[in-house]
């Protein structure tokens, strides 16, 4: 079933059937004043932290409730709904609604009774606070009175914990005040006599606000349960069923916000109102709801700058290809959800709550590569940030708190970042996802410069990005179990795989053997010559130890726990076939052409399903080795054998690597939101952006999805298309065009900037080939090879490309 549809031009999702299987929703703002919304308005916000900064409550794993609600009466006869469909839920028989998802704003559009509303909610470019704008129109012939209501349920407290759980204190601290056009929630509000540097156990005066624009305020109400009175739920409050909301404040228990604004309209008039909410003193609070007094011109003008913002953001890639799935998910929703995963990491959605008080580090700068290709510098800003989480001995942090201080931070050595973070030691594969992701900045840019940076190191020192990467080679190299493989540590990419500190894993061995080959590149670059004769030593030893230790005939294993036990060996009972080896052994360099498509073949037969390919095969059950944790999760779920949905990136890019076009597509098609659209009530998640993982072939549950929009697929499923499919890969000289596609594909069309260029690529497949080239036209100059040389770009190049 379908329950919405794309609106490419407007880069909109539209929701038109609101009783989705799940609340499917949207990010607005930025970390600094966070907001997530589901199409009916459910959600929460946060300034700037979203496991100490929440403003609005939200419970979860619930029924979506509470949310950002705008309620309307009619006056006279008594009637009420709200402006998205839910918390009231009139009959969908007699109530129209459609929410519309955009780039940084959603708006709901309803039709009811006579009364047309389009409510837009957004945190405005720049801004710490949140705006919801309602345009309400009279459709009927008669004079409507209606009175409009807005609600906010605040926290009592700004940690999402001690608001929820620590009640004996919780309830005690929260108060407030009605103040002209605006609701003022203090918390701790007894230490107002405080001087402004003064605390009382770290403890001082917190202030929010909701305030209205555009109309005079009838009512106003700051207690949640005055509001809805007692018994009552969210769909029928009597603040709003009686028409007044009591003018009452809160002292103790639960506070909220609730204006309420009587309306008049004539037929065919409308009528904007703007409430805003955010966490601001009274005085901030006066100011931004008076520059709303022209209601609709504001709005109007901030959304258009948002729209600006993001199509700037997303212009430096698009493409024109058969398939309408592919487009509109690499011009608009797997972009911007790269940029939402780039922007929050893992802190808030519905999923993780926002507990998360730090940047995971392999989350992060592998999340950086999603938008290396569209905004390079914004890129760099973010891989700085991580270097500088870099500790001195070439390991990352495995966390790196929001409040990172570089050259003065605590380690996994440190007993103090263990109890605060929660980690208790180094992974293996941290500092590698730095080698990919500084390589694709650079060959993007062509900032061969960036090398030669000197940025901190988390706990002492500092050094250039590439002694940086030099420090993350020697961490490998210092970390080697008993076969010489880099040893497993805390754990690798896979945290339900713990092969033991002295277990050894193929994956990392793999990366590792890749980091080297990037290495040698900058070592060359930089006539390094003596550390480049170490590398390539470096790289050939480990490559032959893979070999002699992780080739199993028709596959490479998992690794080797500590006590010498052969993980993912073809005779196993269980998990005997592992996906990321067999992708990483094609992306690293290492596997041959027969090593490779044996194994691949073995990925396609063996592991793939409808909806991607399962992370291992069969599932752990009776045989888990201690380390397998993977064996707490039901068959088919998460890391035990469901469909992890980044390593399908990886399995795109390593088929079109292959120049397997057929298949590199059909595992991009597989995991695509947008190509399960009319599948909703099976994958259940938003079909405008990725999830974790979807529920495999052991699962009765298969094909449905979980833990939307803050995943690593985004970021990796956007190089295997922009890299693979596509095959636009930089080197340090220019940009190596070589595209792997189905076969029908006879013609598509590419729009890039590159290093400041702009390219019109048409690529031709007259003879319906899957990848390969037959010529190559820049500028009317037939070149001899698939490359664009740096030196021939001009600021506007023609380029065509024959298959």
């Amino acid at each position: 079933m379908k329950y919405g549809y794309f609106d490419d031009i407007n880069r909109e999702y539209i929701i038109d059937k609101p009783d989705t299987p799940t609340p499917w929703v949207n990010y607005l703002g930025s970390p600094e004043y966070g907001a997530i919304i589901s199409n009916n308005a459910g959600g929460y916000s946060f300034a700037k932290s979203g496991a100490n900064g929440r403003i609005l409550r939200y419970v979860f794993n619930n029924f979506d409730q509470p949310g950002r609600y705008i309620y309307l009466r009619d006056n006279d006869s008594k009637d009420f709904w709200s402006a998205s469909w839910q918390p009231v839920g009139k009959d969908l028989t007699d109530y129209i609604s459609k929410c519309h998802h955009g780039l940084g704003y959603t708006k709901m559009v309803a039709d009811y009774a006579g009364i047309h509303s389009e409510t837009t909610y957004y945190v405005p470019k720049n801004k710490s606070y949140e705006v919801w704008a309602i345009e309400v129109t009279n459709n009927s012939n008669q004079i409507r009175n209606l009175t409009l209501t807005g609600y906010a349920e605040f926290t009592n407290h700004s940690n999402y914990e001690q608001d929820q759980v620590n009640l004996q204190y919780s309830l005690f601290i929260s108060r407030t005040q009605f103040q002209d056009n605006r609701i003022i929630q203090q918390i701790h509000g007894n230490l107002n006599t405080l001087e402004e540097d003064e605390q009382v156990d770290e403890k001082n005066v917190t202030e929010r606000f909701f305030g209205l624009a555009g109309n005079p305020i009838t009512s106003y109400c700051g207690d949640k349960k005055a509001f809805l009175g007692r018994y009552n739920g969210y769909d029928e409050p009597v603040g709003v069923t009686s028409g007044n909301l009591g003018n009452t404040n809160n002292y103790n228990e639960n506070a909220c916000g609730s204006l309420a604004s009587q309306v008049t309209l004539a037929p065919n008039e409308s009528k904007t109102l703007v409430f805003v909410l955010g966490e601001k003193s009274s005085r901030e609070a006066q100011a931004i709801i008076q520059s709303y007094e022209n209601a609709k011109e504001s709005v109007t003008f901030e959304i258009e700058e948002l729209r600006s913002e993001w199509n700037n953001r997303l212009e430096g890639l698009q493409v024109k290809t058969p398939s309408p799935v592919f487009d509109t998910m690499i011009n608009t929703w797997n972009a911007y959800n790269c940029y939402m995963t780039f922007i929050w990491s893992r802190a808030a959605s519905l999923i993780y709550c926002g507990l998360r008080n730090g940047y995971g580090y392999r989350d992060t700068v592998q999340d950086i590569q999603g938008i290396i290709h569209l905004a390079p510098e914004m890129a760099a800003d973010k891989i700085r940030f991580m270097l500088s989480a870099q500790v001195d001995n070439g390991g990352g942090l495995p966390l790196v708190k929001f409040t990172h201080n570089p050259g003065h931070e605590d380690t996994p050595d440190d007993a103090s970042y263990v109890q605060e973070t929660g980690h208790p030691a180094y992974r293996a594969d941290d500092a590698l996802w730095l080698f990919p992701t500084v390589y694709k900045y650079i060959t993007e840019s062509g900032n061969i410069s960036f090398l030669d940076e000197i940025i901190p190191y988390a706990n002492k020192g500092e050094a250039t990005v590439y002694e940086h990467l030099k420090a993350a080679i020697q961490f490998s190299m210092d970390n080697l179990g008993p076969h010489g493989m880099p040893a497993g540590l805390h754990a690798d990419w896979n945290d339900c795989l713990r092969l033991g500190a002295q277990g050894e894993s193929s994956f990392v061995a793999l990366q590792y053997y890749y980091a080297l080959r990037i290495l040698t590149l900058f070592a060359k670059q930089k006539n390094d010559t003596t550390y480049l004769a170490f590398l390539e030593a470096e790289q050939e030893a480990m490559g032959q130890k893979i070999q002699e230790l992780c080739w199993d005939e028709d596959r490479f294993v998992r690794g080797y726990t500590e006590a010498g036990e052969r993980i993912g060996e073809r005779q196993a009972p269980e998990a005997n076939m592992w996906l990321n080896p067999q992708s990483w052994a094609v992306i690293s360099g290492l596997a041959s052409e027969e090593q490779a498509e044996l194994a691949m073949d073995n990925v396609f037969n063996r592991l793939n399903t409808n909806y991607g390919a399962i992370l291992m095969d069969p599932p752990y059950h009776k045989h888990a080795f201690e380390g397998a944790l993977a064996v707490i999760y039901n068959q088919g779920n998460k890391e035990n054998a469901g469909v992890f949905s980044q390593s399908q990136g990886w399995l795109i890019l390593a088929e079109a690597l292959r120049g397997k076009g057929e298949r590199a597509f059909t595992y991009f098609m597989e995991n695509a939101p947008a190509a399960q659209n009319d599948q909703a009530d099976i994958r259940q998640l938003e079909p405008y952006c990725y999830g974790q993982f979807t529920e495999g072939p052991a699962s009765p549950n298969h094909g449905k999805s979980h833990v939307h929009w803050l995943t690593g697929t985004a970021s990796t499923i956007m190089v295997g298309c922009v890299e693979g499919i596509l095959g636009l890969r930089p080197d340090l000289g220019g940009l190596k065009l070589a595209p792997a596609i189905p076969k029908d594909w006879e013609q598509f069309t590419i729009e890039k900037t590159f290093r400041g260029k702009t390219l019109h690529i048409s690529v031709e497949n007259p003879n319906h080939k899957e990848s390969g080239f037959t010529k190559l036209i820049l500028n009317g100059q037939e070149l001899n090879e698939a490359y664009l040389p740096e030196e021939l770009l001009q600021a506007d190049n023609t380029i065509t490309l024959v298959l």
